[in-house]
Parts: C-alpha cells; sequence; structure tokens
C-alpha cells in the first residue's frame, strides 16, 4: 500500500497538464487584450474617415 502511495505523489503527469492549460489561458487572455484593444481604435480610427467622407 505505501509503494502505491508513494508512487502517486510522485507522479506529476497531471500537474505538467494542468500547468500547460494555465500558459494556454494566459497567452489566449493576452492575445483577447490586445485584439479588443486594436478593435476599439479601428472603430474610431474608422468612425472619423466615416464622418470627414460626408
Amino acid at each position: 500500500m505505501r509503494n502505491i502511495l508513494k508512487k502517486f505523489i510522485a507522479d506529476e503527469s497531471g500537474a505538467t497538464a494542468i500547468e500547460y492549460g494555465l500558459i494556454a489561458a494566459g497567452i489566449a487572455l493576452a492575445i483577447i487584450t490586445v485584439i479588443n484593444g486594436m478593435g476599439t481604435r479601428l472603430s474610431t480610427k474608422f468612425g472619423s474617415i466615416s464622418t470627414s467622407l460626408k
């Protein structure tokens, strides 16, 4: 029973998968933030161009 418990505690394969998942979530959040900021600026810029063309 102790050997099984030692093997279970020493197994880190699940922790690695969770770490990769957290890294992927962080990268996705950064990309969404940048695209959202660019979208707002582009919307303002195109609104300005539309107003100046009228």
